[in-house]
């Protein structure tokens, strides 16, 4: 604190800091606010689509085992196919509190599957059933990534934010107020300094004036002591006149 002058205009340049620490430091409190909120909602959902993905993958897997129970071993088939993908993911930006989030969704890419011929000796059902249900878990997967990643990015920036909080309201804004505090108490001592030195000279200017008065008492106290006049204006004054002769100028003519 010390390097820092105390002055009038330091003392309103750190009112500005401080006023601005102040605002930013409510800012940052609300986004954390509201990143919390979002934090709890993804943990939520995440813990929903778990439980979710636990049935789903089950019935999945066991569907696939009856399938392969029906129509026997067709993964060679389905490997021998040309495997074109009839659903891709595609990743967008959700922006919460000044936050980007990753999101993830999928769509389907129009590609025709080339093997609709699976089943017709027999299990064909259960083939159909075994593709809408991977088709659900799919789903679930995309969700439970999106909303993972989204948590995670989350987590970071919540911890950042909060950090950022703590120094605003643990280290700054004490320090600008700490700064604020020794330039008012500097600058009151400033004037206190001021209003003695400014007694001070009053009172000299006091005491000169009582002992001119006294010297002007004392003097006409002589004056009437000894019987003369006393002299018109100041003491000291000499005759200005006297050292100028009428005779000198000349006539001035009207």
């Amino acid at each position: 604190m010390s390097e820092v002058p105390p002055t009038r205009m330091n003392q309103q340049i750190f009112k500005g800091k401080l006023k601005a620490a102040v605002g930013g430091h409510k800012l940052l409190k609300k986004k954390a606010d509201a990143l919390k909120v979002k934090f709890r909602d993804y943990a939520k959902m995440i813990a929903e689509t778990k439980s979710n993905m636990a049935a789903d993958a089950s019935g999945a897997f066991f569907s696939l085992t009856q399938a392969e129970y029906a129509a026997g071993n067709f993964k060679r088939k389905v490997a021998e196919g040309s495997l074109q993908a009839r659903i891709r993911v595609g990743a967008g930006v959700d922006n919460v509190a000044g936050v980007k989030l990753p999101v993830f969704s999928k769509y389907d890419t129009g590609a025709v599957a080339d093997n609709q011929s699976l089943g017709l000796v027999g299990g064909g059902k259960k083939i159909v059933a075994v593709r809408e249900k991977f088709t659900i878990l799919l789903e679930n997967l995309i969700k439970l990534a999106s909303l993972q990643t989204s948590f995670m990015t989350l987590d970071e920036a919540l911890k950042v934010t909060n950090r950022r909080v703590n120094a605003l309201e643990n280290v700054t804004i004490p320090k600008i107020e700490a700064v604020l505090d020794y330039i008012s108490r500097e600058l009151d001592e400033l004037e206190r300094e001021d209003f003695t030195r400014l007694k001070l000279v009053q009172g000299k200017k006091q005491v000169e004036i009582a002992a001119e008065n006294a010297r002007k008492d004392a003097m006409k106290r002589e004056a009437l002591l000894e019987g003369t006049p006393l002299p018109i204006g100041k003491e000291n004054d000499e005759d200005i006149t006297a050292a100028y002769d009428a005779n000198d100028d000349q006539d001035v003519v009207f």
